[in-house]
């Protein structure tokens, strides 16, 4: 199960603006000022170096700057980061390197500059095309910097585009959705990712859901938006091979599959989370969580510390079948029963009968010659159900 690569995650909390129904480690920076800039990448530099060795003789194969937003990071930024990458890794050149963007006038203006910084993949937070969508979300742009952004992507030379979108927005019906997948289609973009909008406690959407202000969409109609999304995204070549990913041939999202499959993959900076390989004294791996707070971070960096340091979890036996059993089932792969063998000793039926019997039978999993299982097209729609069962 030797994986001879490593993904490098690099987040930069930085955001004009805090979505209201963000839970991610973020903090607000109308301007980020470039002392402050300077500071962080330092930090992520340090990081990166005291760190590098866990994941040493690896190839790095992925490099995904997220956030946060890290467009507001200047050009020069990005290409420091990823000069340190390359040389923490035999000097190998990543073979995707993806950086998200939000729709502004600053971050336009500068993609050129990423492209030749060794950025050659942008993920999009456009989200919807619908401003009244937008504003009920609480995003800073409005669609038509969205239409502008794209637009200068693809000026600038970008050939591997993804865009966000987000279903089940407050007041948002299946007809803004559909309107928002057509115009998504005109774009021709190479991969899309559909998400629907999660409740996260602590947010204050959630908050607001808890005093009867804010009225998310009904599952009916989540759904319905799913399913809309499935069908008029493949139509048009973009394929599913995720729940919530959809892609042209051969420009699936690189990073993004380790994640699901379980692979090496570094995190460095604020909440950055880091998927440490097998060794033979932990054969099912670790994982790390660094602290969310900005202070924190940097105040644990200039002292010397990891600021992960704590955090550590060295995952059992269980924990991984659990884990390899659902993230393999959210692609349409599904799970490979002969590679699960491999690793755990035994078929998934050997540890998962009862819930594969169950699932089965509620329509919801489709259990394959040799053992081979996968969610069925009801399933992907009540898939949280199949994988608490798993976990």
């Amino acid at each position: 199960m030797h994986d001879p690569t490593v993904g490098l995650y690099v987040h930069v909390p930085f955001c004009e603006r805090i979505c209201p129904y963000c839970d991610f480690a973020v903090v607000r920076a109308r301007v980020l000022k470039p002392e402050l800039e300077n500071a962080y990448v330092d930090a992520l530099l340090k990081e990166l170096a005291a760190r590098k060795e866990t994941f040493a003789q690896r190839r790095l194969e992925t490099v995904y700057l997220g956030g946060g937003t890290p467009s507001l990071l200047r050009p020069e930024s990005v290409a420091r980061i990823l000069a340190a990458a390359r040389e923490a890794f035999a000097e190998t050149a990543p073979e995707e390197v993806t950086l998200e963007v939000n729709p502004s006038t600053l971050e336009r203006a500068r993609l050129p500059a990423f492209r030749a910084a060794g950025v050659n993949r942008l993920s999009v937070g456009v989200q919807s095309f619908n401003d009244l969508v937008l504003h009920r979300l609480g995003r800073a742009h409005r669609a038509c910097e969205a239409r502008k952004t794209l637009h200068s992507a693809r000026e600038a030379g970008f050939v591997n585009l993804s865009l966000d979108l987000i279903f089940g927005a407050p007041r948002q019906s299946e007809e803004d959705f559909a309107r928002d997948l057509e115009e998504t289609i005109a774009f021709a973009p190479q991969h899309v990712s559909a998400y629907g909008l999660t409740i996260e406690a602590g947010t204050p959407f959630a908050l607001a859901a808890e005093r009867g202000q804010l009225g998310p969409a009904d599952d009916d109609s989540v759904a319905m938006m799913m399913e809309l999304a499935a069908t008029r995204l493949a139509a048009a070549g973009l394929a599913p091979y995720e729940i919530s990913s959809f892609a042209r041939p051969g420009f699936e999202s690189r990073h993004n599959r380790r994640y699901w499959e379980r692979r090496p993959v570094l995190g460095i900076g604020v909440g950055a989370w880091s998927s440490e390989p097998p060794t033979p004294w932990e054969p099912f791996g670790a994982r790390s969580a660094n602290v969310r707070g900005l202070a924190e971070y940097l105040a644990r960096i200039a002292q010397g510390e990891l600021p992960a340091e704590g955090t550590r979890e060295v995952l059992d036996e269980r924990t991984a079948r659990g884990e390899a059993m659902f993230l393999a089932l959210r692609t349409t792969g599904g799970l490979d029963a002969e590679r699960f063998a491999a690793e755990f000793g035994g078929p998934p039926r050997r540890f998962f009968a009862g819930a594969i019997d169950s699932c089965t039978k509620a329509g919801l999993l489709c259990e394959l010659r040799g053992g081979d299982l996968r969610l069925t097209a009801r399933g992907r729609l009540l898939s949280d159900s199949v994988f608490a069962q798993l976990v």
